[in-house]
């Protein structure tokens, strides 16, 4: 399927770059989530009508994003699991967990831009973590997981 791009989409193009994606990536996903729309010709000539108005809020989308990293960039976020002598946690810290953490801290952030690579925290001790605020903009903050007794 055909699909004109109302927002840079990751790994798939910019705004209004006319692409082709599998229907059900289409059609649940890039539809639903309005970041593009059937490649029809009326909805490339209503695209072309706005694009003045997309790249502008996309401009808006990306200098919010921009400022929210700067704060955020080095903060540590300080999370308490219980654990083991060991130093293994029972049970783990996920994205939801420091995604909760940094909205306390004042900045809002959804689970989804929480990236980590090798899976949920599982010990005790300090971790880099990257936090995807748009396509362009990446922060990192310090996630230390600290320990409690059982």
């Amino acid at each position: 399927m055909q699909v004109i791009l109302l927002e840079k989409v990751a790994n798939l193009g910019n705004l209004g770059d006319v692409v082709r994606v599998k229907d059900g990536f289409a059609r649940n996903f890039l539809i639903p989530q309005r970041k593009a729309r059937r490649a029809t010709e009326t909805a490339i000539a209503d695209f072309e009508a706005r694009r003045a108005e997309l790249e502008k809020v996309a401009a808006e989308k990306l200098a919010a994003s921009q400022a929210i990293g700067e704060k955020m960039q080095g903060t540590v976020v300080e999370i308490r699991q219980k654990a083991g002598v060991d130093g293994r946690l029972f049970g783990s810290v996920t994205n939801h967990d420091i995604a909760e953490q940094l909205t306390q801290k004042g900045f809002t952030i959804e689970k989804g831009a929480v990236r980590l690579p090798n899976g949920p925290l599982k010990a005790v001790g300090e971790y880099p973590v990257v936090i995807s605020l748009h396509t362009d903009v990446v922060s990192e903050v310090v996630v230390k997981v600290i320990g409690e007794a059982a």
